[in-house]
């Protein structure tokens, strides 16, 4: 019962409820009776809410509205989601107790099967998607100090071999490239006006040294850890009222994604993409400083702050091969309001950080105090 992977909302039932919860801790005495489904769905997977009733005898937390998410791995066209979602709520951050992680009550993955599933706290009444939140000081502090939490337990490769997590090879690195590159020719065969004018050259300038100079950095895995590796508006959420606590849901890496990688990618991510170019500007520098305290506190060393921001830098090029994956297979038009703006977020913050100095040692760099 345990093990099994939940496909469909027809298989749950208030025994297979009662079963979990129970095994939990959630449920001390008594059972599930019934319950309610409102059924929903993601890009890659169904999902239910479920409304509980108990027993008058039940006893415990007795969590009252669940979400149950149900995925199917395998995504058709010969890439796949790997175990990463489960292994994110029931091994990587066990033990950190204010990881900003959902509680998971049960989840199971089938290799054989190719999906997995995951019983969560439903957050629905009182958190939403951070997609139509003004970033603050206080939510970008917010965002750093959740982000150092999932980062430190993982620092350095020595941590990432506990569970033969190995800071990535170049060849991965150099696929990750290349899984976005074909979308520049799309991009800038359509989409030329809505760039600056020297920003083409830019891009095809990145794609062929920022890689060289990301596979430099990895002689070093300080700053390597564990990262999400999608952190982006949708992937947070926040309270209905205020910016904590937050929670960051969602670790799906396709097989080419960045799993081990720089910490600060999850930050830049976030501010890059995300964020409108004057809130990133203005509150960048206090964010990473913020991220560097917290670090510290959870008892990272020999990482210093002229290390991470070039680092930061590094990683906020990065975006560009974001945003052009998107249209790898062709102009993607359903999403244009989405990888433009990332694009062009991106390539301002290549300018604003100099970021071409990284592979062209010479030019200096933007200062950083």
């Amino acid at each position: 019962m345990f093990d099994t992977v939940m496909t469909n909302l027809v298989q749950v039932t208030p025994e297979w409820l009662t079963a979990v919860l129970s095994r939990d801790g959630a449920l001390a005495r008594g059972q599930v009776t019934a319950f309610e489904v409102q059924a929903g769905g993601g890009n890659w997977s169904s999902n239910g809410v479920l409304r509980l009733r108990y027993s008058d005898n039940a006893q415990g937390s007795l969590p009252e509205r669940l979400f149950l998410k149900m995925v199917d791995a395998d995504l058709g066209d010969g890439e796949y989601f790997g175990p990463s979602e489960v292994t994110y709520y029931t091994r990587d951050y066990l033990g950190v107790p204010d990881a900003p992680l959902i509680r998971c009550y049960h989840a199971a993955y089938s290799p054989e099967l190719q999906r997995y599933h995951l019983l969560l706290d439903d957050l629905s009444e009182k958190h939403i998607a951070a997609t139509d939140l003004t970033p603050t000081l206080d939510y970008g502090l917010a965002l750093a100090e959740a982000l150092a939490a999932l980062h430190a337990p993982w620092w350095g490769a020595a941590k990432l071999a506990q569970i033969d997590a190995p800071v990535h090879s170049p060849a991965h690195l150099r696929r990750f490239v290349e899984i976005a590159q074909p979308g520049v020719g799309h991009i800038l065969a359509r989409f030329t006006a809505d760039l600056a004018p020297h920003w083409p050259a830019l891009i095809q300038e990145l794609f062929a040294h920022h890689p060289q100079a990301l596979i430099a950095r990895m002689q070093d895995n300080n700053g390597f850890t564990l990262i999400h590796g999608d952190a982006g508006c949708t992937n947070i959420l926040v309270p209905r009222q205020g910016v904590r606590p937050l929670y960051l849901i969602d670790r799906q890496p396709f097989d080419w994604s960045l799993t081990t990688w720089l910490g600060v990618y999850d930050l830049a991510y976030a501010m890059v993409l995300d964020w409108e170019v004057e809130a990133r500007r203005s509150l960048e520098i206090p964010v990473l400083k913020r991220y560097q305290e917290a670090l510290v506190q959870r008892g990272v060393s020999g990482y210093p702050w002229e290390r991470l921001w070039d680092d930061y830098r590094l990683c906020a090029a990065m975006g560009v091969y974001i945003a052009t994956e998107y249209c790898r297979g062709g102009v993607n038009e359903r999403y244009t309001w989405v990888w433009l703006p990332m694009l062009q977020r991106a390539l301002t913050a290549c300018d604003d950080l100099d970021c071409q100095a990284l592979w062209q040692p010479g030019r200096g760099a933007p200062p950083f105090d």
